[in-house]
């Protein structure tokens, strides 16, 4: 007897015990397994399939308005990879893409890092700062912006929003912030409603070296290389020496808002590098006006064109 218990309870309940802890311990196990799991599944899909997000502003509409929630669907131009860790330290890391179903077409909404968190004339990336807005120049591209309406030379498809663009054309008067446009250097004078032809750069291009190429490409280069470009007695120096011509070595897109009026887009800071594009919009998947907090039914699952 082991104080009022016979020895032999006190061995079945020590038996009992001993299984019911291997229980705990076993289900504790699957449970945490099958959460790395699906945490590894969320985490994939966020990566290589498609990634959700909140449009907080006009500057799409009429075809995004503020509240609508979308879906990226990355294959269609490729997923990315690189090292979310070092991004989130806000280090600059090599990006990767792989191969997608085509390749960006004008018209394009695309979601991207945009390309200057922290100042208009150096290129970075924020993993954390995205825009939204429609590609309405690709790499090797001519483009001008003529009475406020985009052109790319040989292209006769509208590009853009014509509405947008036609309010800019019969708008006369407008505030210093909204009309001087990239890259606000009063020899070029470019504008939003009378601007370039600008080049946009495709991987392989060469391009002269002169003052307007070094005001127009100083960022890109820059970034490129990332070292530094100057221009002194009509010679540019790159990271100290003397260069004529120069060979970009990336793609780059023009971006544009829907709502002219109201964008921070490529006309006021210039070209988005290919490896900032995270993916086409596709869906919107949820939409609740912002003002009275009901759900939009119209706008339920509706294409994104």
């Amino acid at each position: 007897m082991i104080g009022s218990l016979p020895i032999k309870t006190v061995l079945f309940v020590g038996i009992d015990m001993k299984k019911h802890w291997k229980k705990i311990i076993q289900y504790t196990v699957d449970v945490t397994f099958w959460l790395c799991m699906l945490a590894t599944a969320w985490f994939a899909t966020q990566v290589l399939f498609f990634a959700s997000f909140k449009i907080p502003s006009d500057s799409m509409e009429p075809e995004l308005t503020t509240g609508d929630n979308i879906l990226v669907w990355k294959p269609i131009i490729g997923p990315r990879i690189f090292n979310l860790f070092a991004s989130m330290r806000n280090e600059q890391t090599k990006i990767y893409r792989i191969p997608g179903f085509r390749d960006i077409k004008r018209n394009d909404i695309l979601v991207f890092n945009f390309p200057h968190p922290s100042s208009w004339d150096k290129i970075e990336m924020h993993i954390l700062k995205y825009y939204i807005k429609r590609c309405v120049g690709l790499p090797g591209d001519t483009l001008s912006i003529q009475n406020g309406f985009f052109h790319v030379n040989g292209i006769e498809v509208p590009l853009g929003n014509p509405d947008s663009q036609k309010r800019i054309a019969f708008t006369e008067k407008f505030q210093d912030s909204i009309f001087h446009s990239f890259p606000y250097d009063g020899t070029i004078g470019w504008n939003i409603k009378e601007f370039g032809p600008l080049h946009i750069p495709a991987k392989g291009d060469s391009i002269r070296m002169n003052r307007t190429n070094f005001v127009l490409y100083k960022k890109l280069i820059e970034w490129e290389q990332q070292g530094t470009l100057e221009y002194k007695d009509s010679t540019s120096f790159l990271n100290g020496r003397p260069i004529d011509s120069y060979r970009f070595l990336k793609n780059y897109y023009f971006m544009a808002g829907d709502n002219g009026m109201n964008s921070q887009d490529s006309r006021y800071w210039g070209m988005l590098p290919e490896e900032y594009i995270v993916g086409k919009a596709w869906i919107i998947w949820k939409s609740v006006d912002p003002y009275t907090e009901k759900f939009r039914w119209e706008r339920f699952m509706k294409i994104i064109h």
